[in-house]
């Protein structure tokens, strides 16, 4: 995945595959996503692009399915670093140069592996949270509350909001574009 993106006049343009791999810099992939958004051609912005996966996300346009499959394509908070994106592995605060990780980020990791096993067998589906600089050890109280709120229609809903607000994230860094 790349940090830059076309601009959006060339987008309009791309291939289908060329669109879509540009659409998933910001989504991950989610072809039930992917393929709206895809339908959606021309957009006058990202932006508009980004409100109108939200609309898709958090309407009644994709089905139960759908979602899952939009949710579920994102990666584990504290994922092991070979399965995370680039996007994903600066947004979750990892070091990118090798090396080994330290005992403290290996026992948050194992935390996080739990929790998110928890909250899966929970939910039915993965955590997702706009982590936004925060360490990963700032997450695992948040990911307890959020079991702990035992609501999956507001987990869902919470879970698609972040989605948009990290694809947001992740357009104002690749171009500068922000309309957040």
């Amino acid at each position: 995945m790349s940090d830059s993106l076309p601009s959006i006049e060339q987008l309009n343009k791309e291939t289908d595959a060329v669109f879509i791999e540009a659409v998933n810099t910001l989504f991950e992939t989610a072809p039930p996503l992917a393929n709206r958004l895809l339908a959606g051609r021309p957009y006058k912005s990202y932006s508009d692009l980004i409100d109108l996966a939200e609309k898709i996300c958090l309407g009644n346009d994709l089905s139960e399915q759908d979602k899952l499959d939009v949710i579920n394509a994102h990666p584990r908070i504290g994922e092991n670093k070979a399965n995370l994106s680039a996007m994903s592995l600066k947004e979750q605060g990892y070091n990118t140069r090798q090396g080994t990780e330290s005992a403290e980020d290996q026992q948050i990791n194992a935390t996080l592996a739990q929790l998110n096993k928890d909250y899966e067998q929970h939910y039915g589906f993965k955590f997702v949270v706009f982590v936004a600089g925060r360490p990963r050890s700032q997450i695992i109280p948040l990911i307890r509350e959020r079991i702990a709120s035992d609501n999956k229609a507001q987990e869902m809903n919470t879970g698609m909001v972040d989605m948009m607000r990290i694809a947001r994230d992740r357009l104002k860094k690749a171009t500068g574009e922000s309309h957040l």
